[in-house]
């Protein structure tokens, strides 16, 4: 029995059959390009959100003449089992119980309006082969550009003051006022690093109660290197963490654009001086929190304990 006569069985034509497969043909035609796309991006950025995915692809697609909606974007990357698994841990590394001076929280009530008005400052640690390694990083709070860090086997002073030297010296609006914000640990409050911002005409502030949401800004950059980037997973040796660091924050402030940013790249947003559109909004979770949950993640005991929290990148309803 022929091609005409099995459609016919079915009230098909055998023009409707032979389109049907020259659309599944083009149809995974199109699909191949698109991952190959996403795979070249995440060689860069290897753990980049389907999202950003979405607003990177969508000049690349273009150019093909393909055009693809951010929900047919999740399902084709989910049943290719390349969606995002995220892992947060959080380790206490601040020490604010000592005898040095503390300084205020002067930025508690300020709107950033430009590049280097604030930056934000933070110590997070990087599992090694056999130990830990020590990652010191300086943020500028409107761009979200890291201006400085340093990567140590220790949490001494001097590789925050390194971190700070490295960003006074990539500073391009030299002649504006600018405000250093960090914790209260040891590190920020020692005579040695406070100099250092003092003889750069740098204001001096802090967290007032050693609650995270008052540096919330470095705990989110923090974040997005150790998830994104693959902090967690990689166990190198120290030399070739510093290397995977320098391409991570390489690739961050060149390549990833960042939704707090109107999509810019961090570089991009810090040549801005003007109010940066936030592009990010809340999704809905696909999972139900109960109340003894909801106590637990908002219990201030919890944040500074070493506890983990895996969440997955759910998909948008």
């Amino acid at each position: 029995m022929g091609i005409g006569n099995l459609c016919k069985l079915f009230g098909k034509s055998r023009h409707a059959y032979y389109d049907h497969i020259w659309r599944v043909r083009a149809s995974n035609f199109e699909d191949d390009i698109i991952l190959q796309e996403v795979l070249k991006i995440r060689e860069y950025l290897p753990r980049v959100g389907v999202r950003k995915l979405h607003f990177m692809l969508s000049p690349i697609l273009a150019s093909h003449g393909i055009e693809v909606g951010r929900d047919y974007l999740f399902d084709l990357i989910g049943s290719h089992g390349l969606l995002v698994r995220t892992r947060r841990r959080t380790v206490k590394t601040t020490n604010s119980r000592h005898h040095l001076r503390k300084y205020p929280n002067i930025i508690k009530d300020l709107v950033i309006s430009r590049p280097e008005q604030v930056w934000v400052s933070d110590i997070t640690y990087i599992r090694l082969i056999d130990k830990w390694g020590y990652l010191s990083l300086v943020t500028d709070a409107y761009s979200r550009k890291i201006m400085g860090y340093c990567f140590r086997e220790d949490m001494t002073t001097i590789g925050c003051v390194r971190a700070l030297e490295m960003a006074v010296d990539n500073r391009e609006w030299v002649d504006l006022p600018l405000i250093h914000h960090s914790d209260r640990g040891t590190q920020y409050c020692s005579t040695f690093y406070v100099e250092q911002l003092t003889r750069g005409k740098i204001a001096v502030s802090m967290t007032e109660n050693g609650s995270p949401y008052e540096n919330a800004l470095a705990e989110r950059v923090n974040g997005i290197l150790k998830n994104e980037f693959e902090f967690y997973t990689k166990n190198l040796s120290f030399s070739d963490m510093c290397l995977h660091i320098d391409k991570s924050i390489d690739s961050y402030n060149n390549i990833r654009p960042h939704s707090s940013c109107d999509y810019l790249t961090p570089s991009e947003a810090h040549r801005q001086n003007a109010t940066l559109r936030k592009r990010w909004k809340e999704y809905p979770k696909n999972y139900i929190v109960t109340e003894k949950e909801l106590m637990e993640l908002t219990n201030e005991e919890d944040l500074n304990s070493s506890s983990e929290i895996i969440t997955f990148e759910e998909h948008a309803v």
